[in-house]
């Protein structure tokens, strides 16, 4: 993992993007904490911000690390097209009862928890202040644990024991992901892209993210039109690939102003 104090990345303000493209966009997907939420709450500009983007013709995607039994709740309070939980791991539709769909194969989910379950107890005997998610009860592909002031060179050396096992690794601003390794919330954005929108092309998407786990979203051979809340910087260094645009303001306000830029024409 690069150095997280290294400055030598550069995104362009959204601001100064160039604004052709805005009006091709059909689908925005998104992640939830640090991107729509306000401090830690969905607030009445982001709700407003929703459904006037809906009723423009611009589908919302929600993408995020929380659990599928959280995801399956609140998916039906938003106006949301649907909604991706566990970095990519099942997806759920929008606005009806729903299940949810695997988007990960697991031919036997005991089995698969026993596995995960083993692996955080491999990454304990190094570091034994970890502390599980309180949420794991209510996952089905990925294991989570608080992150809670672990250091970055800590997240890098986690994240190669669990690549050593087999398995991948990634983190958020609230928590750390053991998951298997080709679970990415990029790959399921298109993937869910593909089978509900069908000819959908990748210039009428804009993806949002402010983390890590939200790097997958950010890389521009697949989402040309990427673009981090004001908070992505404090991972500055910290990735391989970045978002094209960067909001002035940070976490829902930042999303807002995505928002009124894509509809300013």
């Amino acid at each position: 993992m690069p150095n997280q104090s290294d400055a030598s990345v550069q995104l362009l303000p959204l601001s100064q993007a160039e604004t052709s493209w805005r009006r091709s966009i059909r689908l925005l997907a998104t992640d939830m904490d640090g991107t729509l939420t306000q401090a830690g709450r969905l607030d009445s500009s982001l709700i407003n911000a929703l459904e006037i983007l809906v009723s423009r013709g611009i589908q919302v995607l929600l993408v995020t690390g929380r659990s599928a039994g959280w995801v399956s709740g609140l998916k039906t309070y938003l106006p949301l097209a649907g909604a991706i939980a566990e970095n990519g791991g099942i997806y759920y539709h929008g606005g009806q009862e729903d299940t949810g769909r695997l988007l990960t194969p697991i031919a036997n989910r005991a089995a698969h928890r026993d596995k995960l379950r083993a692996i955080f107890r491999l990454l304990q005997q190094e570091f034994p202040y970890l502390v599980e998610s309180s949420d794991n009860a209510f996952r089905l592909t990925d294991w989570t644990f608080e992150n809670r002031h672990i250091k970055p060179q800590e997240l890098d050396r986690m994240r190669v024991l669990c690549h050593r096992e087999g398995w991948g690794f990634t983190y958020s601003s609230i928590q750390c992901h053991i998951k298997p390794l080709a679970q990415e919330k990029g790959a399921a954005v298109l993937q869910v892209a593909k089978e509900l929108y069908g000819e959908l092309s990748a210039e009428q998407i804009v993806t949002v993210g402010d983390s890590p786990n939200d790097e997958s979203l950010f890389c521009s051979n697949a989402f040309p039109h990427s673009v981090g809340v004001a908070n992505i910087l404090h991972y500055t260094g910290a990735m391989a690939c970045y978002p094209a645009y960067v909001t002035a303001a940070a976490e829902g306000a930042g999303f807002c102003e995505l928002s009124d830029w894509l509809l300013e024409y």
